[in-house]
C-alpha cells in the first residue's frame, strides 16, 4: 500500500504530537526473559494503579501500559474468560453515565474460542505480538477517554449498523497504537494473525468467514509504510535494517 502525500503529512503531524506523551522509547522486540522482578515492580508501581491484571499476562500488560501514560490513573480491569473474540475493550455499562475519566474500562482476553480462531488467542501469540495486540486494546481505551456519553453511544450505533465505519475505527485505533510507540509490536501481531490463520486480510472474529479485500486492521505492508514516515521510528541510523 502506497500512502498518498496528504496522508503522509497527516501521519507526520500526528506522530510529532505524540512525542510528548510517550513514556517509553521505541523497542523493536521485547523478550519475555528481559524483565527482572525489580523492573516489573517499578512498572507496577507506576502504571498498575487502578488496574486489575491477571498474573498470567502481568508482564505484557505492564509493558503495554507503560506506553500509555495518559491511562496511569484510569480504572481498567483485564478479564480472562471464554469468548469468541480473542480480545475486546469496552467501558463498564454504568460507567457510560460518568465522565470519561471516572469510567471503568474492561479489556476481555479470551481463554477459549472456536477452533478456527484458537491460533490467535493471546496465549498462542509470541511475547512481542502479545504486547502489540494489548497496545491496540489500550488504544481503544485511550480513544474512549476522549469521548462523551453521546459520542460513545454513537460508537455503539456504528458497531451495530456500519461495517465500513468500524473498518475506519479499527484502522484509526491501529494508528493510535503506532503513535504511542508500539508499532513494531503491532506489526508482529499483524503478521502473526495472517500467518496463523492463513489469510491476507483480518476483519475481526465476527467477519472471519467472509473473504474480503477490505483492510480493517492494518496489514503488515501498511504498517511498514507508516513506520517509514513516522518520526518516532527514526531515532537511530539503523532504522532501515530494523524493518527487515
Amino acid at each position: 500500500m502506497k500512502l498518498e502525500p496528504k496522508f503522509k503529512l497527516l501521519f507526520i503531524i500526528i506522530a510529532f504530537a505524540s512525542l510528548s506523551i510517550n513514556a517509553q522509547e521505541v523497542v523493536k522486540n521485547f523478550a519475555s526473559n528481559s524483565y527482572e522482578i525489580d523492573t516489573l515492580n517499578e512498572l507496577k508501581k507506576e502504571f498498575g494503579t487502578n488496574k486489575i491484571i491477571p498474573t498470567l499476562y502481568e508482564t505484557q500488560i505492564l509493558i503495554a501500559l507503560s506506553y500509555f501514560p495518559e491511562l496511569k490513573n484510569t480504572i481498567i480491569e483485564f478479564k480472562l474468560k471464554k469468548t469468541n473474540t480473542p480480545l475486546s475493550s469496552r467501558p463498564n455499562f454504568f460507567g457510560l453515565l460518568q465522565s470519561s475519566k471516572k469510567r471503568k474500562y474492561i479489556i476481555t482476553i479470551s481463554e477459549l474460542t472456536n477452533s478456527r480462531l484458537e491460533p490467535i488467542l493471546l496465549k498462542n501469540l509470541n511475547f512481542n505480538a502479545q504486547i502489540g495486540v494489548l497496545g491496540h486494546e489500550l488504544s481503544h481505551v485511550s480513544d474512549y477517554m476522549t469521548k462523551s456519553f453521546s459520542k460513545m453511544c454513537n460508537l455503539l450505533l456504528i458497531e451495530i449498523f456500519s461495517k465500513n465505519q468500524v473498518d475506519k475505527l479499527e484502522s484509526r485505533t491501529d494508528h493510535i497504537c503506532i503513535n504511542h510507540g508500539l508499532g513494531y509490536q503491532l506489526l508482529d501481531w499483524s503478521k502473526s494473525v495472517r500467518k496463523n490463520l492463513n489469510i491476507d486480510n483480518w476483519r475481526g472474529a465476527d467477519n472471519f468467514k467472509y473473504m474480503t479485500k477490505k483492510e480493517r486492521y492494518l496489514n503488515p505492508e501498511t504498517i511498514i509504510q507508516i513506520l517509514k514516515i513516522n518520526p518516532l521510528y527514526h531515532q537511530d541510523e539503523n532504522f532501515t535494517n530494523k524493518m527487515i
